[in-house]
């Protein structure tokens, strides 16, 4: 049976269908990205507006600025997939979608971080003053790269014991399942022989009583000549 990356028995689906079953969990996926970015994106529009944003020194308007267009540009690419989705409707290139979405939604994850970064590295340094900014914005950053990054690694190195063991598990089965199925095929061997060695023995048997009755008719013959 083929086996999947994993170790797992792989599904039975053709090319298409993994792109349709692939392109889908893609969409649940953005689906969760897409509310913080709007939330941030939301945020970030009504901060320009509040009667002390005037009062931001440099830094803090340029940190602003960055952080409202890697909002943007987060969105732009958590949105790209639908919109790629949609011009090559019907176009029989689901597999490319597929896999272009999954770009786009990594290099997405990356923008929301530094964004996020910038969002908590600016209210911060309003709030508690520079250094405290630039401390929360490190451990902002920090937790992402953990997250979204570090965590995937550590998880797929799981994934290769359990894979070993899965293949070292699956070939000895394999080998019972041929062993019996070559037991089988002799046992299939010998009861084709005793068949055929029944068959040879039945016209024998059956020729026997025929036989001893031709002689015994001969007996009696020779018997009434003698008399006669």
């Amino acid at each position: 049976m083929a086996e999947d990356r994993s170790g797992q028995p792989a599904r039975r689906e053709t090319r298409f269908e993994r792109a349709d079953r692939n392109f889908s969990e893609l969409l649940q996926e953005l689906r969760v990205t897409q509310t913080g970015v709007q939330i941030l994106f939301a945020f970030l529009l009504t901060l320009a507006f509040t009667p002390r944003f005037p009062s931001l020194d440099t830094l803090q308007r340029v940190t602003y600025v960055t952080t409202l267009l890697l909002a943007v540009l987060a969105a732009a690419l958590f949105t790209a997939p639908a919109a790629l989705h949609r011009s090559l409707f019907q176009q029989h290139a689901k597999p490319q979608i597929v896999r272009w979405s999954s770009d786009l939604a990594r290099a997405g994850m990356v923008v929301l971080a530094l964004a996020l970064t910038g969002s908590v590295l600016l209210v911060v340094d309003v709030t508690l003053g520079r250094v405290g900014g630039f401390l929360a914005g490190a451990g902002t950053l920090l937790v992402c790269v953990g997250l979204w990054g570090a965590l995937p690694r550590v998880v797929r190195r799981e994934l290769v014991p359990a894979r070993a063991a899965a293949s070292a598990v699956n070939m000895p089965e394999d080998a019972d399942d041929d062993e019996g199925m070559d037991d089988d095929e002799d046992e299939d061997d010998d009861e084709d022989e005793g068949i055929g060695r029944s068959e040879d023995v039945r016209p024998a048997e059956r020729r026997r009583p025929s036989a001893d009755i031709g002689s015994s008719e001969g007996v009696r013959s020779s018997a009434e000549r003698r008399e006669g």
